[in-house]
């Protein structure tokens, strides 16, 4: 029986069945396999691959939606990653091309890696930004931060929501809510009583990574970092919008080293939505 050709394979909806597959896809071309990440992804989004005649997957990538679900106004895309032994033969192209067509007229955001960019740039993404992912032992230094921080309650979460929606720019309910369940540590920082800023932290491998990060200003960004960090005794890593230079450059003075960038690309705008200055780092590049 003939092969079918890599062009007449379906693109299909992956759900959290998909789950190990998604992990294979990634070992395959050398990236850890993240299946707490998977997992998440592919509840709180929507994921979708081409399946391998062979067994397992030959593309996969996930599509995050923000705000109404029938009409979103935000969607992250994510985990773009086509097998090694099909790389470069057009497969990434049309799957990316698969979903930009149903995300019809619905502004589209991703984080390029420098070999990913050039796709993408072909499919009509724009650079809007760039975002430096740090890494390291947090060494705390300095006096004692006075922004007040302490660990988040459920009575916390439709607090945190409504800041999430202000400062993003779009309502990622679906996201937030499934924090708890996903992240080690969800902490806010207060001021007489009123949120100002939020952060989690969750397990990637040896690292906790931070984020989101949503804080009200540089100061408020460190001492919920430094709380973090403080309850925690593996590495940290985090993405941080590099015009945040304060807060990049304090996390160096602690022990946090630059590790890669990505740049912030989008779709149908001509830039993402909300208040950047108070959007410090995203839960993962692969949601935005």
């Amino acid at each position: 029986m003939p092969t079918p050709s890599l062009a007449s394979l379906p693109i299909r909806r992956l759900t959290p069945r998909d789950l190990s597959a998604c992990a294979d896809l990634s070992e395959n071309r050398g990236w850890p396999r993240e299946e707490h990440k998977w997992g998440f992804l592919l509840t709180a989004g929507r994921g979708y691959g081409i399946d391998d005649p062979d067994g397992g997957l030959i593309a996969a990538c996930v599509v995050t939606r923000y705000g109404p679900q029938d009409r979103p106004d935000l969607a992250a895309i994510g985990m773009v990653l086509v097998a090694e032994r099909h790389a470069r033969r057009g497969v990434g192209r049309r799957l990316m091309r698969h979903v930009v067509s149903t995300m019809e007229t619905t502004p589209l955001t991703l984080y390029a890696t420098p070999y990913g960019r050039p796709l993408y740039e072909e499919l009509g993404f724009k650079v809007t930004g760039r975002a430096e992912m740090v890494r390291g032992h947090f060494r705390p230094q300095g006096p004692e931060s006075s922004v007040a921080t302490r660990a988040a309650t459920a009575e916390d979460l439709s607090s945190i929501v409504r800041l999430d929606e202000e400062v993003f720019g779009a309502d990622r309910t679906s996201l937030i809510t499934r924090l708890p369940a996903f992240a080690d540590q969800l902490c806010v920082a207060e001021d007489n009583g009123r949120i100002i800023g939020y952060a989690a932290a969750w397990p990637n491998l040896d690292t906790q990574v931070v984020g989101p990060l949503i804080a009200r200003d540089t100061e408020t960004a460190q001492a919920l970092i430094t709380t973090l960090a403080a309850r925690t005794d593996r590495p940290l890593r985090t993405d941080i919008d590099v015009r945040h230079e304060g807060l990049l450059a304090w996390a160096r003075e602690r022990g946090l080293a630059s590790v890669s960038s990505n740049a912030v690309m989008v779709y149908g705008s001509t830039e993402l939505p909300g208040d950047w200055t108070r959007r410090f780092a995203p839960l993962t590049v692969a949601a935005g």
